[in-house]
């Protein structure tokens, strides 16, 4: 079985910076994505950004030039770095991982979502 657990969300003025964290646990092999998500009050889901193991990113037009989603391998980690935040990032932030995994010998590969993480900017 695979765990997701993020970390990170706060509240922060405007113009402020968090950074986001998702841990990846348990049997791994290989993550081939690592994604992350938002979801704002009375809104879609949207796709934030993604970060693949071969190392290409991709951002939602919304966070370009202000968010970097980056990830450390042995850690089986992604983070979002988010600069210059604006109030219409608040939202429910969740990664997900399309995960590699071993279970008695027997390699599988499954979508995880992690419980999201709370980012407010308000001041």
């Amino acid at each position: 079985q695979v765990n997701l657990v993020e970390s990170g969300g706060a509240l922060v003025q405007p113009g402020g910076s968090l950074r986001l964290s998702c841990t990846a646990s348990g049997n791994i092999f290989s993550i081939a994505a690592m994604d992350w998500y938002r979801q704002a009050p009375g809104k879609e889901r949207e796709f934030v950004a993604a970060s693949m193991r071969s190392g290409s990113t991709n951002y939602a037009d919304a966070v370009k030039g202000r968010f970097t989603i980056f990830r450390d391998d042995a850690k089986n980690t992604v983070y979002l770095q988010m600069n210059n935040l604006k109030t219409e990032d608040t939202a429910v932030y969740t990664c997900n991982a399309f995960v590699g995994w071993i279970n008695v010998k027997l390699k599988r590969w499954d979508d995880y979502w992690g419980q999201g993480t709370q980012v407010t900017v308000s001041s």
